[in-house]
């Protein structure tokens, strides 16, 4: 069996399982939307509880392993040196992550919370404080441990024990050369569908916020010809990145994107109220810190739950693949116990003073406005950034500004994406050939314009909905991963 075979053989179903998807929503929209929604239902309503207690699982291991005397190993041979300097490094992990996810959730998740609590009285001082709460749980340690076991898997079975960079190596201690075979395959498989719809569905939601910001800034309507002309251009942007190469394009994209991001929250800090937020976020932080044990086991609102924290959990570990592929790329040369740490604590510390900020700014401003941001996020969440800047000065400056920060975040994590499954379908080549990194870009940018085109955004959510309802499985070889992993290290390490 030759490396071509292996590659075409995953490069050919993973694009027919893509194709197939993107007929189905163009054809029958109403019927995938349908179906999917069931699937995702049936598995939220009764394997709510295994995505919590794999969770729980995933954060006792990943620190387990990195305080354990394992952590001292290296990723990579003894003499390796890190690749990256901290900074390029970290400007990276956090880039690969979930940049664009807290530019579009980081004001509309707090007030969304703040207008249905899964507890107590909406609207109040507790329902602020809780909604703040949930969202730091959302987007902290529990979503990066998902990050950094799949990094971490690749990481160790590639650098150091040489095997290809492909999800299906976490598992040769457990089936040895089967990794090779139609089991090996089909994990490679899964994790290049997840990857395919998970940027798909990204690159449509986001481009609409950034076309309703275009509307909202400028009064250009937001139709799905503007969004498919923004999804054109994001394309062609993170494409031409991509092939240009993983040094230059994703260290300039993920400096610019920190830099902006850095500017953005000291502006809102300054001007959002700064005691305020200050006081919010020291809040907010023990509160999350003080019941992180009861959140990560809490189905007493077992509909709030299903909607939003395993709709989350779900999201993270189908976005697994990708990110951890991505993380473990930069990351050669590092600890174990440095890369844990890195992968799970320095973004979401970074995520949480970002959340902090945009949160507090948003409940300070929406009580001095009478409700403003309020109402804007009720009649189209995906305003909701603009909404906040516009209560605050210069907004004609910060307003388009905001709208290239979401270019940037989005054009990283394509980037990213777009390299991973170029490897992904190279048998793990970690410099995969132009042409095929090429090849990812435009088809996934071609099939977010047909499915937008076509079958609007409810086509993309029911994308969006498949993408997360094959969390499920993948949730499951995670856990074997965890065993995978343990099973290398005391065998390598006695």
């Amino acid at each position: 069996m030759g490396v071509d075979k292996k590659q075409n053989t995953v490069l050919y179903i993973s694009s027919a399982i893509a194709l197939l998807f993107v007929l189905w929503g163009v054809l029958l929209p109403d019927n995938m939307a349908n179906v999917v929604n069931k699937v995702f239902g049936l598995l939220t309503t009764n394997f709510g509880w295994l995505y919590l207690l794999a969770v729980a699982i995933f954060i006792i291991f990943v620190f387990g392993i990195a305080i354990s005397r394992y952590g001292r190993i290296k990723l990579g041979a003894d003499d390796d040196k890190p690749e990256f300097s901290n900074f390029q490094w970290f400007a990276m992990l956090f880039g690969g992550g979930m940049g664009i996810g807290l530019v579009f959730w980081s004001v509309a998740e707090p007030i969304m919370h703040f207008n249905s609590p899964p507890f107590g009285e909406p609207g109040t001082v507790e329902a602020m404080q809780t909604s703040m709460r949930v969202v730091f749980f959302h987007w902290g340690i529990h979503a990066w441990v998902n990050f950094a076991i799949a990094g971490l898997a690749l990481a160790y079975f590639q650098f150091r024990k040489g095997l290809p960079f492909l999800i299906s190596s976490a598992f040769y201690p457990l089936i040895g050369d089967r990794i090779y075979g139609p089991i090996g395959k089909a994990i490679d498989i899964l994790a290049v569908f997840a990857t395919i719809f998970g940027i798909a569905t990204s690159l449509g939601l986001g481009s609409s916020q950034i076309a309703t910001g275009i509307e909202y800034i400028w009064g250009i309507p937001a139709s799905p010809l503007t969004i498919s002309l923004v999804i054109a251009v994001i394309t062609g942007i993170f494409t031409l990145a991509t092939v240009s190469g993983l040094h230059k394009a994703m260290q300039s994209i993920a400096n610019i994107k920190v830099w902006l991001s850095v500017v953005f929250m000291i502006f809102i800090f300054y001007f959002g109220g700064k005691v305020f937020i200050l006081n919010t976020f020291t809040q907010s932080l023990g509160d999350y810190l003080q019941n992180f044990v009861g959140q990560t086991f809490w189905m007493t609102n077992t509909d709030w739950v299903g909607g939003w924290t395993i709709f989350y959990w779900a999201w993270w570990i189908a976005w697994a693949p990708f990110v951890g592929q991505f993380v473990a790329r930069v990351s050669k040369g590092r600890t174990i116990r440095e890369f844990v740490f890195a992968v799970t604590l320095l973004p979401v510390g970074f995520s949480f003073i970002w959340l902090g900020i945009y949160g507090g700014a948003a409940f300070n401003l929406d009580q001095i406005s009478g409700g403003f941001i309020q109402a804007a996020v009720n009649a189209d969440y995906t305003t909701a950034l603009f909404a906040l800047l516009q209560q605050m000065p210069l907004y004609a400056i910060t307003g388009p500004l905001a709208i290239l920060l979401i270019v940037t975040c989005f054009v990283g994590a394509a980037d990213s994406a777009t390299y991973v499954l170029a490897m992904l379908t190279s048998n793990g080549d970690m410099d995969p050939s132009k042409k095929l990194r090429s090849f990812w870009g435009i088809m996934q940018g071609a099939m977010t314009i047909v499915l937008i085109i076509v079958g609007g955004t409810a086509a993309l959510k029911a994308l969006q909905t498949a993408s997360i309802a094959s969390a499920f499985p993948f949730m499951l070889i995670m856990l074997v991963m965890c065993y995978s992993i343990l099973k290398a290290l005391r065998s390598d390490h006695p």
